[in-house]
């Protein structure tokens, strides 16, 4: 299964790696502006395209239980390395194993053990597997944080992606404002109305954890994401019935 990473997938990845364990769906989705149950939905569909693979304790093993941390830098022929990075996850005390796409210095394995003894036990056995170790050091520190370009633009952007289509076409998707002169309306009566300008075409509404079909008696809601196709362009008049009237 393959996803489209757009802005709302991005800025939930951004959010849950700054901290999956204290923040809930209703939190992204006020940063955001889509409803919580839309949230609930996109990180399921990340899970299960297999984008957002767990969800991980970042532990300090040696404030925990004074316990060392060991970095091998291993080399693997090319042909053998998934059978073998199945084998060492399987070693007590590994914690973690990575690939890398070269010849030599291919394999990186982190161990954990509580003396210098349970160290060396990993490393024989990682020799064992036929695993030649190239170098080994102890990790005093290990900090992560969110991918910054998945977070939040510094000047606000109404539209979350967009696609330059052949012949001139723009397709956007945009979230509409709580008092957005279109909430509330059909697009029927939008277009009687004189709000959607030009050859302005909704393809679909996600609203909660359904993605919407439009028709002319569609009504559009606060927090809908809109997928919009635009043949003469996207400008500020035509934003305009999507977007806050105080903006």
């Amino acid at each position: 299964m393959s996803i489209r990473l757009d802005d709302v997938n991005k800025r939930i990845i951004h959010a849950l790696m700054n901290d999956a364990r204290d923040t809930s769906a209703p939190m992204i989705a006020e940063e955001v502006g889509v409803s919580p149950a839309t949230i609930r939905n996109r990180i399921d569909q990340l899970e299960n395209a297999g984008v957002i693979r767990g969800y991980h304790a970042n532990v300090d093993f040696e404030t925990a239980d004074e316990m060392i941390t060991t970095l091998y830098v291993a080399t693997v022929p090319i042909e053998d390395r998934a059978r073998l990075v199945q084998r060492a996850r399987t070693i007590t005390g590994v914690i973690n194993v990575r690939e890398f796409m070269a010849g030599k210095r291919n394999l990186h394995v982190l161990a954990v053990g509580s003396d210098v003894e349970s160290i060396n036990d990993v490393a024989r056995e990682l020799t064992e597997l036929g695993i030649e170790i190239d170098d080994e050091k102890f990790v005093r520190t290990e900090q992560f944080q969110a991918y910054h370009p998945f977070g939040p633009a510094e000047t606000h952007q109404q539209f979350s992606d967009y696609i330059s289509l052949a012949g001139g076409n723009e397709v956007i998707e945009l979230t509409v404002d709580d008092d957005a002169p279109i909430v509330g309306k059909t697009l029927r009566r939008a277009d009687e109305e004189g709000l959607l300008e030009g050859d302005l075409l909704v393809v679909s509404i996600e609203r909660d954890d359904e993605v919407l079909t439009p028709t002319g008696k569609s009504e559009i809601r606060a927090g809908d994401l809109l997928t919009v196709l635009s043949r003469d362009g996207f400008t500020d008049s035509v934003l305009a019935p999507f977007e806050s009237a105080t903006e």
